[in-house]
């Protein structure tokens, strides 16, 4: 169980997070929709520990965050929106890069793990720079989970991708639910939030419930 309370940030002294509360249990993937600039990133960056807040705590299983960072940053995994890749490389050193040189553990993530499952290997010898943007997102979500945490957090998983790998992602999401794993993902798309088991708003700087496959005329009046 991911558990934030009470999460606070401030940016050139404008709040932007004002006491943000969220629960996220095994096999649950909960949507943030908001405006932009409403701090769904932000929020999103806490969640993943590559943001401290200014105030308000994070557990996992019970483990606290701040007191434990090695436990959490080992279980969460982050994609954000813009690519965390490094280019130049092909798309094998950037996976063994994510999996500490380990050439066994990547070699088990190709043929049975998430890389398998989103198609890697036949683009190891490809450099990142080359590929395309759906090429590029799975990649990303492999390396995140190359330790196979149990939290996926997902910054608009699918923007600007074509419509065949957001079905493929949509696809990998559902199984790694299945698995009882966790996802927090924020996105603007109705194909994507229908993974979603909860949805939630970012409105003001707090969290507050909103129903589920909402059309997307009910949806934008919370943008």
């Amino acid at each position: 169980m991911l558990v934030a309370r009470d999460i606070h940030k401030c940016y050139h002294r404008r709040e932007i997070l004002k006491g943000a509360d969220l629960t996220a249990a095994p096999g649950e993937c909960v949507g943030i929709i908001g405006g932009n600039g409403c701090g769904k990133t932000t929020f999103l960056s806490i969640l993943a520990g590559a943001l401290k807040p200014d105030r308000g705590s994070i557990s996992l299983d019970g483990e606290d965050a701040g007191k434990n960072p090695g436990f959490y940053t080992r279980k969460v995994a982050y994609v954000p929106q813009e690519n965390p890749l490094i280019g130049e490389l092909t798309v094998e050193d950037n996976l063994l890069l994510w999996h500490g040189g380990n050439r066994k553990a990547m070699a088990e993530d190709l043929n049975t793990g998430t890389a398998a499952f989103l198609g890697i290997k036949p683009m190891l010898k490809r450099t990142v720079d080359k590929l395309s943007g759906g090429m590029k997102k799975r990649l990303a979500i492999a390396c995140a989970l190359s330790e196979r945490g149990s939290v996926l957090i997902m910054d608009e998983p699918g923007a600007a991708l074509d419509m065949e790998c957001k079905a493929d992602i949509r696809r990998y999401l559902k199984s790694y639910l299945a698995d009882g794993g966790t996802v927090i993902l924020t996105s603007h798309e109705t194909g994507e939030l229908s993974v979603c088991t909860r949805m939630c708003a970012l409105k003001e700087g707090r969290l507050m419930p909103v129903e589920r496959n909402l059309s997307e005329e009910a949806l934008i009046k919370y943008l």
